[in-house]
C-alpha cells in the first residue's frame, strides 16, 4: 500500500467533524475541489469506501466510523503535543526546583511562590529552606535550579544577580521601654541584653560595627545563625536584637515588636543559578517576580533582568 498523506487524513477527519466537503474545506482553509480529491485519493489507498453520498451530503460508512475513532486517538495525541508545547511556551508546565535561605524561606518568599503558581497551573515546585552555604552547594551541583542566598556568595563561579536589599530592622519584645521610639539607633541599646547573629557572619560584623562606632555596649547574651530562633527569644522577652525584615514581619503578631533602624544595615542576598546549564525561563521569572516585589516594597524602581548583564559570575 502506497504511503497515506497526512493531508488525507486532515480531510477525512474534517470531514467526518463538520458532516459536509464544503465545510471541511472551510476548516482546513482550501478549496472544497482540493478536499475532493483528498478523500477520493485516501479512499483509493485504502480500497475502502468511507463515504456514501445521499442528496447533496456525505454520510460515512460504518468503516468510516470505525477509522474515525482510531484517527481522533491520533489527533487527541497530537494534540496534547501541542498544548504542552504552548505550555512549555508559555512557562507554565514543568517542575522549578527552589533553595533559599531562611530568613525568605519562612514566609516571604513561599507566599510569592504561590501567587506565582497560581498563575501556571501545571508548574510543580520542589521548595528547600537550607542556610547559605547549602544553598550554594546544591546549585552547584545542579539539586536546584535557583538559589537565594545572603551575600558574598562562598563560590564565585557561579552567575547570580544581587536582589533589592531591605534595610534590616530593631526587633524588640513587646512592652518593652524602646517601643516607645518610633526610630531606633545603637545609643538606644547601652546596657540591652542582645541578642545576636553568629560570629563571623556578615550581617555580624556589619551590626557590630554600627554599635563599635558609636562605642556602644551591649550584653551580648546568646548568639544565633537562625533568625527565627533570634525572634523567638525576643519574643519571650529575653532581650532585644537586629534582624532581618522578613523573619521580624513573621513574627509582627508572634510577641514581636519592630521599629526602623540607623544606620540603614541592608540584608543583602542575591539569586544564583547553576553555571553549566542557562537559566530555564521559568526561573527567570521568578527571580524577576520577586525582584519586583522587593523593589515596590522598598519604594525604588525596579530595573528588569534586561537592563543590566543578568548572570555574571
Amino acid at each position: 500500500m502506497a504511503r497515506i498523506n497526512s493531508r488525507q487524513v486532515e480531510a477525512f477527519r474534517a470531514t467526518m467533524l463538520t458532516g459536509s466537503v464544503t465545510e471541511a474545506a472551510k476548516l482546513m482553509a482550501v478549496t472544497q475541489p482540493a478536499v475532493s480529491r483528498l478523500l477520493r485519493d485516501f479512499q483509493a489507498l485504502l480500497k475502502m469506501e468511507l463515504f456514501e453520498r445521499r442528496g447533496t451530503g456525505l454520510v460515512p460508512t460504518a468503516a468510516a466510523t470505525a477509522l474515525y475513532t482510531e484517527v481522533e486517538r491520533s489527533f487527541v495525541g497530537l494534540e496534547r503535543i501541542t498544548a504542552a508545547a504552548e505550555e512549555i511556551r508559555g512557562r507554565r508546565t514543568g517542575t522549578l526546583r527552589i533553595a533559599a535561605l531562611p530568613a525568605l524561606s519562612n514566609g516571604y518568599l513561599p507566599r510569592l511562590a504561590g501567587h506565582f503558581l497560581k498563575e501556571r497551573p501545571n508548574l510543580k515546585l520542589s521548595f528547600f529552606g537550607v542556610i547559605s552555604p547549602l544553598v550554594v552547594d546544591w546549585v552547584l551541583n545542579n539539586q536546584c535550579d535557583i538559589g537565594f542566598a545572603e551575600v558574598p556568595i562562598a563560590h564565585s563561579g557561579l552567575p547570580s544577580l544581587r536582589m533589592p536589599s531591605p534595610p534590616r530592622v530593631a526587633i524588640l519584645p513587646v512592652g518593652h521601654r524602646l517601643t516607645a521610639k518610633q526610630v531606633l539607633q545603637p545609643r538606644d541599646f547601652e546596657g540591652e541584653t542582645f541578642i545576636s547573629l553568629s560570629a563571623g557572619s556578615s550581617g555580624r560584623h556589619l551590626i557590630d560595627q554600627a554599635f563599635n562606632r558609636d562605642d556602644v555596649r551591649r550584653v551580648l547574651r546568646v548568639e544565633t545563625a537562625l533568625s527565627e530562633i533570634m525572634c523567638g527569644l525576643v519574643s519571650s522577652g529575653l532581650g532585644v536584637a537586629i534582624c532581618d525584615p522578613f523573619t521580624a514581619q513573621e513574627f509582627a503578631t508572634r510577641g514581636v515588636v519592630t521599629r526602623p533602624f540607623l544606620p540603614r544595615i541592608e540584608f543583602e542576598f542575591a539569586a544564583v543559578l547553576p553555571v553549566q546549564r542557562s537559566p530555564s525561563p521559568v526561573a527567570v521569572d521568578l527571580i524577576e517576580t520577586v525582584r519586583q516585589a522587593l523593589a515596590e516594597s522598598d519604594g525604588s524602581p525596579a530595573r528588569t533582568m534586561n537592563e543590566e548583564n543578568v548572570f555574571a559570575p
